[in-house]
């Protein structure tokens, strides 16, 4: 299974979490039900096809009957096709997982927890995050956040655009490709549009921490961006690691570490790691790699840690952004490490 096998379906599991479709234990963490494994069975890869052979036909059926129902060996090896063989294999050993678990969360941490032992398609993490996300943006009329919350499970496109950083989803921009106007970037004048849409319209966030404005005679002076993506993206983190941890936090987006004390950083993306790496070496960095940077982030948990936590943000040097939620919640501080 690929990102194009199952990107289209992403949008599915973000929306049974926002219509609160599944029970919350007391930790507020989700129970999975039919409902979320049968969305898995209507994806590209085991969907049936007129190809399909009797024995898959009769499993898949089985199956959306009854998700968590029993399936032998035999039975999986009956089916003719390989790679459908294959997939339902997948299938079967991610909801044997989650079954174990619990929850949808303690599923997420032990799978991150053993990527080398447990060989499964990174779609099923991202199934996983999009309905934990999707729930926990339930009942938010927040568009900012919203849209930015989608940032956890969808691999995003950078553009500077007039001195400003906008970030869009990068599956909808290939769809969109040529010839289809200009985006549009969300702000409070259009985000009716975006509820209208239940979010499915392509809006762009702006990224950007403020705007500068030249009134001539060199005189200039730089504005807040009132709404601001990376503050609603601050809103998100912050979100997402209170889930986790249970406790209460803040995370503010910066554009500079100005700390002699500084002692731990996380990387929310590859190459946002390594940036930070260099930069607390004190490395000198050129003025390409240091542009690749989009933000950084202050993380405080009051009580639980003493210090603050930078987080940092980046883009590729094609400009594109994997943003990787389980870098907030696997590197931690000791202090704070998750018990799952």
């Amino acid at each position: 299974m690929t990102a194009a096998d199952l990107g289209a379906s992403l949008d599915d599991f973000w929306l049974l979490g926002a219509r609160s479709s599944f029970t919350p234990t007391a930790r507020g963490w989700l129970q999975p039900n039919d409902d979320f494994l049968r969305l898995w069975l209507h994806g590209p890869e085991l969907a049936l096809l007129a190809e399909s052979c009797p024995a898959e036909i009769a499993l898949h059926q089985a199956l959306m009957a009854e998700p968590a129902v029993s399936v032998s060996a035999s039975e999986l090896g009956a089916i003719a096709d390989a790679d459908a063989r294959a997939n339902y294999q997948f299938f079967l050993r991610f909801r044997d997982e989650l079954i174990a678990a619990g929850t949808l969360e303690a599923c997420y941490l032990s799978l991150l927890r053993r990527p080398q032992r447990f060989d499964l398609p990174p779609l099923f993490l991202d199934g996983l995050v999009a309905a934990i996300v999707g729930h926990l943006q339930a009942g938010n009329t927040d568009a900012f956040q919203v849209l930015a919350a989608q940032m956890l499970f969808r691999a995003q496109r950078l553009s500077l655009v007039e001195g400003r950083l906008l970030c869009a989803d990068l599956a909808g921009l290939d769809q969109r490709q040529a010839g289809a106007g200009l985006l549009d970037v969300l702000t409070p004048d259009n985000a009716a549009d975006f509820w209208r849409t239940q979010g499915k319209a392509l809006f762009a966030l702006d990224l950007t921490h403020e705007i500068s404005t030249e009134l001539g005679h060199g005189f200039s002076f730089k504005l807040a961006l009132k709404h601001s993506g990376l503050s609603a993206l601050a809103r998100v983190l912050s979100q997402w690691l209170q889930h986790f941890l249970g406790q209460p936090l803040s995370i503010a987006p910066l554009q500079q570490v100005d700390d002699p004390a500084w002692s731990w950083h996380i990387g929310l993306d590859a190459d946002a790691m390594r940036l930070l790496n260099e930069l607390y070496e004190g490395s000198a960095l050129a003025t390409e790699r240091l542009a690749q940077l989009i933000s950084l982030f202050r993380l405080e948990v009051p009580g639980a840690y003493p210090k603050p936590i930078y987080l940092g943000l980046a883009m590729t040097a094609d400009k594109c952004l994997k943003l990787k939620p389980q870098n907030l919640l696997l590197n931690l501080p000791a202090e704070l490490a998750l018990l799952g």
